[in-house]
């Protein structure tokens, strides 16, 4: 499996996650301007889930979900931190702990997929500065 691939792969498992987290403390946000800053980027992140599942598709490459342990470990801490304190502090403290992981994994991998194609990199790039700029809005929630 080539670079471009493997990179898409992992940026498409990247924003299911994203989206996934975005939508399980939606209904704890009643800030607006959290609430705005959040759908932007979980609209954001589908639109390059869309893209990347077009470009697997060319690949003739399927997608690929996230690690089922990375998975359950995310919704167990989300529930637990919000069990404890149903707070948008919370909220912002989950959601800047996922945008930092999410940010760190596709460093990562553009690292290490360097074969890739731009237009692969530049999705993974893409996918990064929605994460930087949903972090900077977390900052003043937390």
């Amino acid at each position: 499996m080539n670079d471009t691939v493997k990179l898409l792969k992992e940026c498409n498992a990247g924003i299911k996650m994203g989206v996934s987290s975005i939508s399980r403390v939606m209904p704890h946000v009643r800030n607006a301007e959290l609430k705005t800053s959040l759908n932007k980027c979980k609209d954001e992140h589908a639109e390059l889930g869309d893209k990347t599942h077009k470009m697997l598709l060319a690949y003739k490459a399927e997608t690929k979900e996230p690690h089922a342990m990375a998975r359950m470990m995310s919704d167990m801490k989300i529930r637990g931190k919000l069990m404890m304190n149903n707070s948008e502090k919370t909220v912002a403290d989950l959601m800047t702990d996922g945008c930092n992981m999410g940010v760190k994994s596709l460093s990562k991998y553009l690292n290490q997929y360097k074969n890739a194609s731009e237009d692969s990199k530049n999705i993974a790039r893409d996918i990064i500065t929605s994460e930087n700029n949903l972090n900077e809005v977390l900052r003043y929630h937390l």
